[in-house]
């Protein structure tokens, strides 16, 4: 049966599709297998079309026999309009005919599905040892420009790094040189990092003790993403690479930006590990090293010795002991940054409405409406002008003792003793957080999505806002819409720091924003572009108490 280009969005559904395209191993933890479990674990629909089926067990790789290519491609065509992917996992890849089809395929597709996303992971060896393919680095050229995610190890990004005639052992070049090869984003995980290939700016006793696994997108300016987490001792990790790469296709697929769906895979991972951590080993009380991405490291062929388990797929994370810390300059630079001041709430107060104003006129309008906090946020680079406005502002707002955060201008926040400032993700690398915290003002941050989140938390603010939680008129936050359910996902990260939701929210959408635990919910164009402002602001105040 032949399915029309016209039927594609009838045959959509609220759970996103993703295709897994890899290896059967008959013991059950790895390929296809490790991708269905983590798929269904994260909601997502999973099609799966099978490489090659392997024949092997937790002690050693027997033989794998590779699936002719024209059964592929017409399970392919058979899936191409009936369940159109959002993203396509690719794992082992048997043979170079099977590259040359996938190539085919994938520019087919592409053109089909403008926004389609491949995630690659270069399985090249089983971890119980033994080759899994018969390709060479250099057959994968042709692929690579089709790939948006690349996910090797360390030891898989050497082989790749084969291709630029290049060799380095330092993992950020790794990637770089990856890059350079035409996909458009790496992640080397860190499961096999050791002294000699851990990053540059993380110290080597570090890597003896925890994963770092590192993230580059194939833009200007670069920036290298950085994930740290303790290494975690299971003899339940096979096929935790795989459900690495299918757990970042399932997190993309469900719209995340790569930072977020990056922070949210190593999660999942950590909380994998960690479900069978403390399982007595089976055949000897001796536990296994596991290399934090999956990939066992020490498996021995002797049965008496250490048992090696499928890696067990959890829910969706959500607690942050499952979270990875943040490695990057600005939490390097403030290291020994203090915590900035509390905002002065007592057990279970809120902060409540939040309004966001651009006038001394909106200022005065508010202030009497007796609101626990407003921000100022004043886009203008006339400095006498602000200097001016912002004096009469804290002034204004000390005579009705509302928390006044300043939008950017911290400098002048500080020169006129403002109760806080408010700085966006893009300030953090020029503001002077130490000044900001040696003066006692208050600080707020801008987050969007759970990497920022993190990152921003680290720093010790007062409080975080986190958005844009709908659509907005005010700023375009194109592929950072965060909607309710990411909202309540981070409110988990939280622990007892303030959060703020911002973004899209009006007198219709507060209730239920609220209702999600914030602290506080901020607005715009609710009161500013209201018929009635006053009325507007004390009928949002009602709806939060």
């Amino acid at each position: 049966m032949t399915f029309k280009p016209s039927l594609l969005a009838s045959k959509l559904t609220n759970k996103p599709i993703i295709w897994t395209i890899s290896g059967a191993d008959c013991s059950g933890g790895a390929g296809i297998a490790a991708d269905i479990k983590t798929g269904h674990s994260l909601n997502v629909e999973v099609c799966h079309l099978i490489t090659a089926n392997t024949v092997q067990n937790s002690a050693e790789l027997i033989a794998i026999n590779a699936i002719d290519v024209q059964i592929l491609a017409e399970q392919a065509q058979a899936l191409r309009f009936d369940k159109p992917p959002t993203v396509i996992k690719i794992g082992l890849i048997a043979n170079s005919e099977q590259v040359n089809w996938l190539v085919a395929m994938l520019l087919v597709l592409k053109q089909q599905l403008p926004s389609l996303l491949v995630v690659y992971d270069p399985v090249g060896q089983a971890s119980v040892g033994g080759g899994l393919s018969t390709l060479t680095a250099p057959a994968l050229t042709p692929l690579m420009p089709l790939i948006d995610v690349i996910t090797p190890n360390l030891i898989e990004a050497k082989q790749l790094n084969l291709l630029r005639s290049t060799s380095t052992a330092k993992t950020e070049a790794l990637a770089e040189n990856i890059l350079q090869l035409g996909c458009k984003a790496v992640i080397i995980k860190g499961g096999h990092t050791d002294s000699e290939g851990s990053n540059a700016t993380v110290k080597n006793s570090v890597a003896e003790t925890h994963c770092i696994d590192v993230c580059l997108q194939n833009i200007k300016p670069r920036m290298f993403l950085n994930l740290q987490s303790p290494k975690i001792s299971t003899s339940y990790s096979h096929g935790g690479g795989c459900s690495f790469a299918s757990a970042l296709a399932s997190f993309l697929a469900h719209g995340y930006l790569l930072r977020d769906a990056f922070t949210l895979t190593k999660a999942f991972i950590n909380q994998g590990l960690s479900l069978t951590a403390k399982i007595p080993n089976t055949i000897n009380d001796n536990e296994s090293e596991n290399n934090c991405d999956g990939h066992h490291s020490e498996v021995s062929n002797d049965k008496n010795e250490n048992y090696y388990g499928a890696f067990q797929q959890g829910s969706w994370p959500t607690k942050l002991n499952y979270f990875p810390t943040i490695i990057s300059p600005v939490n390097q630079q403030y290291i020994l940054l203090p915590n900035f001041p509390l905002l002065g709430l007592a057990d279970s107060e809120k902060l409540g409405l939040y309004p966001v104003i651009d006038s001394l006129a909106w200022l005065k309008c508010l202030l009497p409406l007796n609101l626990n906090v407003i921000q100022l946020r004043i886009k203008s680079k006339n400095t006498a002008k602000l200097a001016l406005l912002i004096k009469k502002a804290v002034a204004m707002a000390r005579h009705y003792n509302c928390r006044l955060f300043i939008n950017d201008h911290w400098q002048l926040a500080i020169k006129y003793g403002a109760y806080g400032v408010h700085i966006g993700q893009e300030d953090l690398n020029s503001a002077d957080l130490n000044a900001i915290a040696e003066s006692g003002l208050r600080l707020g941050i801008s987050t969007h999505g759970c990497y920022e989140f993190l990152l921003a938390k680290q720093l010790r603010p007062s409080y975080l806002a986190i958005g844009a939680i709908f659509a907005t008129k005010t700023k375009d936050m194109t592929g950072q819409i965060q909607g309710l359910a990411t909202l309540s996902q981070i409110l988990a990260l939280a622990d007892t720091i303030p959060v703020v939701a911002i973004g899209g929210i009006n007198q219709q959408r507060i209730g239920q924003v609220w209702r999600t635990g914030v602290s506080a919910v901020a607005v715009v164009t609710a009161i500013t572009k209201a018929e009635q402002p006053v009325v507007a602001t004390q009928t949002m105040q009602a709806l939060l108490l």
